[in-house]
């Protein structure tokens, strides 16, 4: 890791969903949170794809794309990811090409290999009962990037309309040290799961930079990772708003139904020592606090992962809170900096990365 290369700053977004708030009500928040991510000086801005979930917002990220594209003007907007095993690549192509021509330069692809709901979900997805289906994920991401690249002789047999002029950015997601060695292989830059899978980070990381292998459509490696973040004025004020996602954490293992419940409704959920020192141990690599303790987490998340960029998911009630968490925590990257840490400011978007 170069500690003096910018730190790019962006979100994460799964739109979350709390009781007694309408789920279409959550997804035109977007519309407003995404402009003032963009006036903080964020990156880019991701969606995820669930199914079935009511919990989460995101079922189709290419159509959110479009809404987000059409609403900002310097967020990259891509998808965190499209669960390419869900798919045909070949339409996925022809999503993100149309995409691409309404907003050059400013749209990414990421794609990932988890069903993005249960069992019963994922079959109605892929209608397949083939046990092979989950072992062809290499192929089908190689013809995707087959069809998201400019064709090197003349017009192939089975190509995108429109036509692809310049290469659309496509990235990785995963959650397994796997996952980093099949992007390392293509050359494709990496976002790893921190925010799911925060032990294995570590070890996938420095895996996707050893056996990077420099490609047509990145030359070095480089890696986002997503984490919780979650800052308010004071810890105890952080730790109230994140009592949603910690309960979720425990409850849904039990009810993927379930949708979040309010901080209120959190603070009186019965949690048992085996659910604290679980959600202890998951959290505290994770940036939930006040400025300062937000600013001690991420430079310790830097220092540890080796990111490039971080992935920002904030599972927050209220469009309020959500934005006030954004600017919490871009005022902390600025603080970081001069704090004599390393370059942390968000950088400009000038690069497809």
């Amino acid at each position: 890791m170069n500690d003096t290369a910018p730190f790019r700053l962006s979100v994460l977004d799964t739109v979350p969903v709390f009781n007694g708030v309408p789920a279409a009500r959550s997804l035109r928040e977007l519309l407003e949170l995404a402009p003032e991510v963009e006036r903080l000086g964020y990156h880019r801005y991701w969606l995820a794809e669930h199914h079935n979930m009511p919990a989460f917002g995101t079922s189709t990220p290419p159509v959110l794309i479009g809404q987000l594209a059409g609403v900002t003007s310097t967020l990259r907007i891509g998808s965190g990811g499209v669960m390419l095993p869900n798919h045909v690549p070949y339409v996925v192509a022809e999503q993100f090409a149309t995409l691409e021509v309404f907003h050059p330069g400013r749209i990414d692809l990421g794609v990932g290999r988890a069903p993005g709901g249960e069992p019963a979900t994922a079959r109605a997805l892929r209608r397949t009962g083939d046990p092979a289906h989950e072992g062809a994920f290499g192929e089908q991401l190689a013809e995707l990037i087959g069809y998201l690249s400019p064709p090197a002789g003349g017009r192939p047999p089975v190509a995108v309309c429109p036509p692809v002029e310049s290469p659309v950015p496509v990235w990785l997601l995963g959650t397994s040290a796997s996952s980093a060695s099949l992007a390392a292989r293509l050359g494709l830059p990496y976002a790893f799961a921190h925010h799911l899978n925060p032990s294995g980070t570590e070890e996938a990381v420095a895996r996707y930079r050893e056996e990077f292998r420099p490609s047509e459509r990145l030359e070095r490696p480089y890696v986002a990772v997503s984490a919780q973040v979650i800052v308010a004025d004071t810890d105890e004020e952080a730790e109230y708003q994140a009592g949603p996602i910690k309960v979720a954490h425990v409850e849904g293992r039990i009810n993927p139904l379930t949708l979040f419940r309010t901080p209120e409704q959190a603070a009186r959920f019965p949690l048992t020592e085996a659910h604290q020192r679980y959600l202890e141990g998951h959290f505290a690599p994770q940036i939930v606090g006040g400025p300062e303790t937000a600013r001690r987490r991420l430079a310790d998340f830097r220092s540890r992962t080796g990111a490039d960029e971080l992935l920002a998911t904030a599972p927050v009630f209220g469009l309020e809170a959500r934005v006030r968490t954004f600017r919490l925590l871009a005022e902390a990257v600025d603080q970081t900096a001069v704090a004599g840490t390393g370059s942390l400011s968000p950088a400009s978007s000038a690069s497809s990365s």
